[in-house]
């Protein structure tokens, strides 16, 4: 591969039992990419689905060139995010979700990674001026949730979870670090972020609920908590 033929962006999505809303969301996405940068790729990381997401994923990356498609056995938030980030080849990382596809947080992020006023961007639902419209529960988690990482490891972000976008070979090492999988690998990548000194800015963005979550709240809390407790550990015995 040539310097020319690196894409600008590589929008990275975990997908999970997607198969309702995948092929419409991509198809979408695609179109509006244009508005973005000229040159970009959509890796689709697929894990542990049970239904036809699988199989959805991989036609679209065999009709589009852009879209490139991978699977693991298990559902595994953390372990996808982090293979498509590993696999991606462009200058700048985008994390995406499925049900949201935030063209308008790209084009935002885009501007200050751009113009070197940050070198990771994080677009949070907790910021002032962010408009969440999920249901109440789900807010009121997220909430809780940033708060324990405030206390337990100092965060000074208002959310990890969700819209990222950063320069791939700048956080690359810190991702080589990191230790969690799953609901928390986000959470531990922006954590390291700051602890390594990464220019982060936080952008406000709007969510709303397009989907009933593939995986349930009150399931996710154990290993929540016991990856939480191996974060802890791994980041005293560097601390050290």
């Amino acid at each position: 591969m040539t310097a020319s033929d690196v894409p600008e962006i590589s929008i990275v999505i975990p997908i999970h039992d997607e198969e309702p809303i995948l092929h419409a969301a991509v198809v979408d996405l695609r179109e509006r990419l244009r508005e973005v940068s000229p040159t970009w790729e959509i890796l689709l990381c697929e894990n542990g689905s049970s239904d036809r997401t699988r199989q959805i994923a991989s036609a679209l990356a065999a009709k589009y060139p852009e879209v490139i498609s991978f699977s693991i056995p298990v559902p595994n938030y953390g372990q996808a995010l982090r293979l498509g980030i590993l696999n991606a080849t462009g200058q700048v990382v985008v994390c995406e979700e499925i049900d949201l596809c935030d063209v308008d947080f790209h084009m935002r992020a885009l501007e200050h990674l751009r113009t070197g006023q940050a070198d990771m961007v994080l677009g949070s639902k907790l910021l002032a001026g962010a408009s969440d419209e999920r249901p109440y529960l789900r807010h009121l988690a997220s909430r809780c949730y940033s708060e324990v990482l405030r206390w337990a490891f100092g965060l000074r972000a208002t959310d990890t979870h969700g819209l990222k976008a950063f320069r791939r070979a700048l956080l690359l090492p810190i991702i080589e670090r990191c230790v969690v999988d799953r609901d928390v690998f986000a959470s531990e990548l922006v954590i390291r972020a700051e602890r390594a000194h990464i220019r982060i800015k936080e952008l406000p963005v709007r969510v709303i609920e397009k989907r009933r979550p593939s995986i349930n709240l009150l399931s996710r809390m154990p290993r929540v908590a016991f990856n939480l407790l191996r974060l802890s550990r791994s980041l005293k015995s560097t601390d050290r």
